[in-house]
């Protein structure tokens, strides 16, 4: 049997399905357009790569961007940026926690009782993650093999298979922090305290000398890298800006990104 509508009740259907969608639409435009109408936005930072895109937590940035800094102080290959992320996801999320297993502390939930070092130096990721690359590259032929089998020597821990499902992420991170790919990393947080905090560059400029050693910039993919890591590490430092190569970071909630502009070339990322 067919159920039967009169014209009235049809017609009636048809307005609420439009109304429906011009409310939803006007509110897509209301808070895309005044976010401050939306509710509280907490800090975020994000990866955008040819191979994917991913969100991170602040935190988890800005270890990202430490281990990369290492790396390059260490002179070693994009490869052992991908299994320190890999090993880091499995371990903490990138995250420096302060407790784990046992005594298991900080990114990569290194043990006091195995000679990793103190806790206090453990809870440190610029100390982590060289303790980390310095056994890495004692690993034979690290850099073709499987990376669970590279990072389960480091680690020796009882599931070594769990670190091979983080490898594709960790390939899209190490791509962006190691300034491969440029533009890739993006941050916001919120800045409406007052008075405004003045930004800390020359502190800002000495940690990344810590972790990275000398922050010369030779080559773009290095220059990435220190721009990366400024952007990841913008909070902290109460950066609001930061240019290099043509290309421009402001902490703005309604701006996507990098965007063409900026007066620092390619030999000089500058923060403001």
């Amino acid at each position: 049997m067919r159920l039967r509508f009169s014209r009235g009740v049809i017609t009636i259907a048809i307005i609420v399905v439009v109304l429906a969608v011009g409310v939803s639409a006007g509110l897509y435009w209301v808070f895309k357009k005044v976010p401050q109408l939306a509710a509280p936005q907490d800090a975020f930072c994000s990866v955008t790569t040819p191979d994917g895109v991913r969100s991170l937590l602040p935190e988890q940035a800005q270890i990202a961007a430490t281990i990369a800094a290492v790396a390059a102080r260490r002179r070693l290959p994009e490869r052992a940026v991908v299994i320190a992320y890999a090993t880091a996801m499995q371990e903490s999320k990138i995250q420096n926690l302060d407790w784990g297993d046992r005594d298991s502390v900080g990114v990569f939930q290194q043990r006091e009782s195995q000679g990793w070092g103190s806790k206090k130096q453990l809870m440190d990721p610029v100390y982590a993650t060289n303790k980390f690359f310095a056994a890495l590259v004692k690993v034979k032929n690290y850099r073709k093999i499987p990376l669970a089998e590279a990072a389960q020597a480091v680690q020796r821990s009882a599931g070594g298979y769990a670190y091979a499902p983080h490898e594709t992420e960790a390939k899209i991170l190490a791509a962006a922090f190691t300034g491969r790919v440029p533009k890739a990393v993006h941050c916001w947080y919120p800045s409406d305290s007052t008075p405004v905090p003045r930004p800390r560059t020359a502190e800002a400029r000495k940690q990344l000398a810590r972790a990275m050693g000398s922050t010369t910039i030779t080559t773009k993919k290095r220059g990435w890298l220190v721009a990366a890591w400024s952007v990841a590490h913008a909070e902290t430092y109460a950066l609001r800006k930061v240019d290099y190569d043509g290309a421009t970071w402001v902490n703005d909630l309604e701006t996507d990104g990098w965007q063409q502009g900026g007066s620092a070339g390619a030999r000089k990322v500058d923060l403001a």
